[in-house]
Formats: C-alpha cells, structure tokens, sequence
C-alpha cells in the first residue's frame, strides 16, 4: 500500500503553502428530518473554560447541516450542575443563524455535576408543551460528559429509555465504561464514544449519521452522498407480491429533466448516480401497491461539491518515531492520497500513496522531538487534486513522568510528587481537576518535581495530571484519581487503601 519517494521540499512547499491549518468543509443540507433533540450539557465546575467552549464548537458541528422548524428539527439544551437549567426552549430557534448564535452565547454555570437532577428534569421537558417539545415524534438525548457525576443517573436514564428516548453519550473524560455502556441506548457501540475534547470532530459525522437513523427511520431520505451520487431509502411498505416503487428525481432548477426508475416492492433502497455536483434533487417515491393506497413521499437532496476532499487532517497517537494521520470526509470519487511529509526545516520530503478507500495512515522511522510539515493530497477519477498540510510534532524519547504520589499535609491539602522525565525538560504542568470547585493549572521550573494542592474539598474525588513540557510540545502525562477522605483518615490513590496521615501510594 506504501511506497517512498525522497522529493524537493522546496518543491513540496509550492502546492503546500498556505495550506497548513485545517478547516471544516460545507456540510449538505439535510431535510426530511424530524425529531426533538436534546443536549444535556456538564456545565460544571469540574469542566474547564476551554473544555466547555471545543464542546459548544462539535454541538453546532454536529446539527449545522439539519433543517429546522415546526416539521422539522427542533433542539434544546440542559445544562448538568447544582440545578439543572434549560437554556432554551425546542421551539426557539427555527434557523441555523439563530442556533449557531445561541449556542455560541451558552455560558457555563459552574456548580455540582448532579446528573441525576438533569435527567429528571430532562424527561419533563421532552414531553412538555411549555418546552416546545412536540408529540408523536423521535426523542433523542445527547449526553457529552467528562465522567464524573456526584448523584445516581441509572433510574432516571433508564425512565427516559422507557419512555422512548433514544441516548447517546460522549465521554471526554475518564467515565466508568460499565456504567454508560448501561445508560446509552443499545448497542453500545453504536450510541456510546469515549473521545478526548480536542478529537470530538472524529466522531462528528459517525454520531450525526446515527442520530440520522433515529429521526429519518419512517421517512424516504438520503444517505452516502457524495458529489455525484445519493442512495436513497425508505420504509418498507410493500413486498415482492403486492406492488412496487416508482422514483422520479430531476434538478429543482430544471425539473423537465425528470428521471424515472423502478424497483421491486422488496426494496428499501436504490443508489442514484452520475449526478451533477452541487445541485438540489427533487425526489419523489410513489408507492405502487395492488392491496392499499400509500401516498407519495418526498426529499430534496444536494449532491456535495466536487473535489472538498480532505477538508480536515487531524494529527493523534503521536510517539518519538511515528504518528497518525488521518483525514475526512472520504469520497467515492477519489482514487487514492498521497502523504508527503518532512521536517521543519529541513531540505527534502518522503510521500506515502493510500488506496481511496482508506482515510488514515501511520507515518514511522520519525525523528524524536522533530516538526514535520503534513500534507494529504487527493487524486480524482477527473484527475485533478486537493491538497491540505497540517503540522506534527514526534514525543522526545522517554518523555514521561515517572512515580507519582501524594502526601496528607493538613486539611484539604495534598502534596504532588513526581520523578523526573527523561530529555531536555522545560518544565512540568500539574493538573488538578477538582469534583467540587475550579480546576487548575500550575506551571513549574524542570528543577521543582513536587507541587502543593489546595482546597480539596473532603469526601470528593479529584483527578491530578503531571506532563513534561518539551521545546516544540509536551510530553505523556501521568495521571492519578485521589479520593479525600472525610475526617482523620487523610487520601486514597485509585484502588490502593487509605493512609492515615501519611502517603497515598505511588503510580508509574
């Protein structure tokens, strides 16, 4: 599948320049759907500033190509702390400007993260005139949590299910898998994701198209379109005995250009091909049956342009000699990638060809803490190309902290202690993410290997993280999970006992 070829990077500078931030690329419109849709929201203390505001970005990511209105999508959003807060009603905001405007003024309470409450106070509202919330159609939940909940969610989540809600959850944290695997909606795989917040916009599409099976499953809809070619689908209505399908698709612009199909009454579906790019199908399905009249159903449908891939190219898995590169979206038109990378600065470059069906790759044989310069060019069946450069950084050989451990000093207090990590450390970042209270970040010499840790409320757990800082990035943090225990009895470290007035054992 790969081959390298050494190249001029002044070359590979020309068609790369410019290039080097990724952007998200236009969405298709997506109509014919209908469902209320509810974000639940950790507004709390235990999530920081910037970890809140990556998660408004994915929630308009995630609904900015819907259609709303009364017949339409309608969304809200409750936030999780002390009280639970809905920040607006279903039927608010009919238009994307609106949303998109919305969400971006949502504010973050601080507070508890009572779970529990939000999810009571979210089945009244799913099912309230008041709220906007409408009858007889799809209810979807959509939960993006850090991990941490300071009361019970499983009764009022499993109220919600019965009543027909379906549950999605995005864990960014550190989220007891058994316990959301029995919250989400079933299958796991399919309603629940554990995501880092910086890497949401991986499973943007994955979790949209799901949602999309909810809200689109009795209405003749689109999916897999690309920029020539939609697949439609539709209920099952009929059956290889009592009938068939008539499909008339044309341009809204030129609608005497209509096209006629047929399919059996066994089929659910049919793919529509070599289709104009950017253009708006209308999309008639006449259900022909010999036993009952069923009325025609229809869809609009907007092929993508051609030629917007790759519109993103995300960085992750990063080691001293290699990293992964993946790309979106994937597209039926396009042939094959090629991967050019070298370091900044330097004089020459290597390229990596991907087959077309394939959207990530491992790039090895790096050099430890070294940039590189990443470009993902794609190769259409018309023969023209797309390129899109992001950066990358490898790790510093052994660049992670070593032993970490803590230490009772007084109420509410903890000292952090690390060994140090290999390399040319800058310095250390510690931190601590508190159940009850704001979270933290403290920066130190690479000389200091112990911090001390404040206001650590009795009875609650925290989560303290200790990363090595190196020139072009930092390096693999060690993290730990300290429970304060009330009283005399001092901390506990994960699942090691308490140590009165002493050290909480150490992690490697």
């Amino acid at each position: 599948m790969l081959a390298t070829t050494v190249l001029s990077l002044g070359l590979w500078l020309q068609f790369a320049v410019g290039q080097s931030t990724p952007e998200r690329g236009p969405q298709p419109s997506i109509s014919n759907s209908e469902g209320d849709l509810l974000f639940l929201l950790d507004s709390s203390g235990s999530v920081s500033y910037y970890e809140f505001s990556r998660v408004k970005e994915f929630m308009w990511d995630l609904v900015q190509p819907f259609t709303f209105g009364p017949k339409d999508v309608q969304t809200s959003i409750i936030h999780i702390s002390t009280m639970p807060t809905m920040e607006f009603p279903f039927d608010r905001y009919l238009s994307s400007g609106a949303l998109q405007q919305a969400i971006r003024d949502t504010q973050q309470l601080m507070g508890d993260t009572n779970t529990g409450k939000a999810l009571s106070y979210a089945k009244e509202k799913f099912f309230s005139d008041e709220a906007g919330a409408r009858p007889d159609v799809p209810k979807v939940l959509v939960w993006v949590t850090d991990g941490f909940s300071t009361d019970d969610i499983s009764e009022p989540m499993q109220l919600l299910k019965d009543m027909g809600v379906t549950v999605f959850i995005v864990s960014t944290g550190r989220g007891n898998y058994l316990e959301l695997s029995a919250a989400a909606s079933q299958p796991p795989e399919k309603h629940l994701h554990f995501v880092d917040v910086d890497d949401l916009p991986i499973i943007t599409k994955e979790l949209r198209d799901a949602i999309l099976d909810v809200i689109q499953a009795n209405r003749l809809h689109a999916v897999d379109i690309t920029s020539s070619s939609f697949r439609l689908m539709w209920p099952k209505l009929l059956s290889q005995e009592t009938g068939y399908y008539t499909l008339e698709y044309a341009p809204t612009d030129d609608l005497a250009r209509k096209r006629t199909k047929q399919v059996s009454g066994a089929h659910t579906s049919l793919m529509l091909s070599n289709l104009a790019p950017e253009t708006t199908y209308e999309v008639a399905l006449i259900p022909e049956s010999n036993v009952h009249y069923f009325p025609p159903q229809t869809t609009r449908v907007t092929t993508l342009a051609e030629e917007i891939s790759p519109t993103q190219v995300l960085i992750s898995e990063s080691g001293p000699h290699s990293f992964h590169v993946s790309w979106a979206p994937m597209l039926d038109s396009v042939t094959g990638y090629q991967i050019l990378y070298g370091p900044l600065p330097g004089n020459s470059a290597k390229l990596l060809e991907v087959d077309g069906k394939h959207n990530s790759t491992v790039v090895e044989n790096l050099a430890p803490n070294t940039t590189y310069l990443v470009t993902v060019t794609a190769i259409y069946r018309s023969g023209r190309e797309k390129s899109l450069s992001a950066k990358a950084c490898t790790e510093e050989e052994g660049s992670k902290v070593r032993h970490l451990r803590f230490e009772d000093m007084g109420p509410n207090t903890l000292k952090a202690s690390w060994d140090s990590a290999d390399g040319k450390v800058l310095g250390y970042r510690v931190r601590c993410r508190r159940q009850t209270g704001p979270s933290s970040i403290i920066s130190v010499s690479p000389q200091i290997h112990s911090v001390l840790l404040t206001d650590l409320a009795s009875g609650t757990t925290n989560k303290v993280c200790v990363k090595p800082v190196y020139k072009n990035q930092a390096g693999k943090g060690l993290c730990r999970m300290v429970h304060m225990q009330p009283g005399e009895l001092g901390c506990q470290a994960e699942s090691w006992g308490t140590v009165a007035k002493g050290k909480c054992p150490e992690g490697h």
